[in-house]
């Protein structure tokens, strides 16, 4: 056999697969930048795109996981993690060489259902190697230092990620200088640069090795697998919150680009710009969510990370007083400091806890079921979002406070919702409903609130201390980060003040079992 397991696999053997983990972290995360993102969806639009169409086109991801169900018997009947990765995400990436080439051979809406189809195939295969990979990245892992490992992975791939969105920014705005009539050609240079990208990964993925899968996965009926997770009272409450979360995300953060570009009407490098905004605190904190998470809980970084991710999408709906005003760009500058400090906690944890809450024996079974549900959330969501988004074009709701006098009169909008705002502000309402599940799962070793919130307030002016030595740039970035931090740190307070019997119990035994993390 090409790809051998091994029985037990020596500190070496573990060491060098981390690094060959982390190595394809980076490749993906660059093929993912180039592949995916702001350059996607201005792929899709310059070939004619409704907003229904960029819905399908984020639905597309979420609901192909689908196929983690088949996956499970795969893996089980193969026994080859390594295997069936390489193979499923090679093909998965042959497809985007196949997206390069749309604008050579298609055009208008012939290429935009030939871009559905191949986005459609390359998820697929993505989907089954992503069952595959987490079963075998739980064996390769050292539950010690899970945190830890993937925050370091996650923060080579953010840097690597940052350096490029820059670079392919600057690049498509000299493209479009240059060919401004060729302007879907230069998003076919990108999208080939990741496809090679993507063959680096294949390659350190192919160098990684796999710990033989244990004897007590056995091969057992399909609604016995799929019950296991239901039966877990603690893991179904967990999973109720993934997917609740999952569909708040998805309804509204598909279309986050779309409102820039349309609504906003920015350029695409500025909005590039904000991404890498995003991208840099996201990138600083990672390693602060790491440490949190092996020191305290996964829960705990998830009840101080959720809550500000939820409220800079809410913050979205603000960004137009009904059209863009004054204050328009500092908000969106704050909106992507919020959302970069906070969503590498959400990514991180989240997938943590699943995996630590995932019986050792049956992972792949916990794993595939909740990945599942979840991307029926998900994808349901975005498609969702696109028809609110058509729906809600000619519809308005505003409140405005008004002052007469006899000298004249002042008006002051606090409140004016258009299009896409409805759905931000009702992605917000269900995130907070996701959060309020989220306080029902049990995980060893919670700690209360208020202590990461106070160890998280000493991080961000450590944080923000290096981001800069120019004092302009320093006050920009703390400014919102401590009004943020403040406001949880007084929550939090208030929460604590009022103990009741759900707080004297989280710090209690809870149920759990320990495993890695995708």
């Amino acid at each position: 056999m090409v790809f051998e397991t091994e029985e037990t696999l020596n500190d070496r053997q573990v060491q060098s697969g981390l690094q060959n983990v982390i190595r394809d972290g980076v490749a993906s995360q660059a093929m993912g930048v180039l592949t995916g993102g702001l350059f996607l969806v201005a792929f899709a639009i310059k070939l004619g795109a409704s907003n229904l169409t960029i819905g399908i086109l984020a639905a597309i991801g979420p609901l192909a996981q689908l196929l983690q169900l088949p996956s499970i018997f795969l893996v089980e009947k193969v026994r080859n993690r390594r295997a069936i990765t390489v193979v499923t995400a090679g093909l998965s990436r042959v497809c985007w060489l196949l997206v390069a080439l749309i604008p050579f051979l298609f055009g208008g809406q012939v290429g935009l259902l030939v871009l559905l189809l191949l986005l459609a195939a390359a998820s697929a295969f993505g989907a089954v190697s992503g069952c595959s990979w987490n079963s075998w990245m739980r064996d390769l892992i050292p539950q010690s230092i899970l945190g830890a490992f993937f925050s370091k992975r996650m923060r080579w791939a953010t840097g690597a990620g940052i350096l490029l969105s820059l670079a392919a920014a600057v690049y498509m705005d000299y493209w479009k200088k240059l060919f401004a009539d060729y302007e879907l050609q230069g998003y076919s240079t990108l999208f080939l640069m990741g496809f090679c990208i993507g063959l680096a990964g294949l390659y350190f993925l192919a160098k990684t090795p796999e710990k033989s899968m244990s004897a007590s996965e056995e091969k057992i009926r399909i609604m016995r697998l799929l019950g296991h997770p239901f039966r877990d009272a603690n893991f179904r409450k967990l999973m109720t919150f993934l997917c609740s979360w999952n569909f708040a995300v998805n309804l509204a953060a598909p279309f986050f680009m779309v409102y820039m570009l349309k609504r906003l009407e920015l350029k695409m490098s500025f909005i590039v710009g904000l991404s890498i905004v995003s991208q840099v605190l996201n990138f600083l904190f990672l390693k602060v969510w790491g440490k949190f998470t092996d020191r305290f809980t996964n829960k705990s970084v998830l009840l101080i990370c959720a809550p500000l991710f939820m409220l800079s999408i809410f913050a979205w709906t603000f960004t137009t007083m009904p059209e863009k005003y004054l204050l328009t760009v500092p908000l969106l500058i704050a909106i992507h400091i919020v959302m970069g400090l906070s969503s590498g906690g959400v990514s991180l944890a989240s997938g943590n806890i699943s995996l630590k809450l995932a019986p050792e024996g049956r992972a792949t079974a916990y794993l595939a079921t909740s990945t599942i549900l979840n991307s029926i959330a998900a994808g349901i969501a975005p498609v969702l979002g696109g028809r609110f988004a058509d729906f809600f074009a000619g519809r308005e709701l505003s409140w405005t406070l008004q002052y007469t006098s006899p000298s004249g009169r002042l008006s002051l909008p606090t409140l004016n919702l258009q299009q896409w705002d409805f759905f931000f502000a009702l992605a917000f309402v269900i995130g907070l409903y996701s959060i309020h599940r989220l306080s029902m799962v049990k995980e060893v070793g919670e700690v209360e609130e208020r202590v990461v919130v106070n160890e998280l307030i000493a991080e961000v002016g450590s944080q923000v201390r290096t981001l800069s030595s120019v004092e302009g740039v320093r006050q920009m970035v703390s400014f919102p980060l401590s009004m943020v931090m403040n406001a949880a740190r007084k929550v939090v307070s208030n929460e604590t003040k009022q103990p009741d019997q759900e707080s004297l119990e989280k710090n209690g035994p809870a149920s759990g079992h320990a495993g890695p993390y995708r």
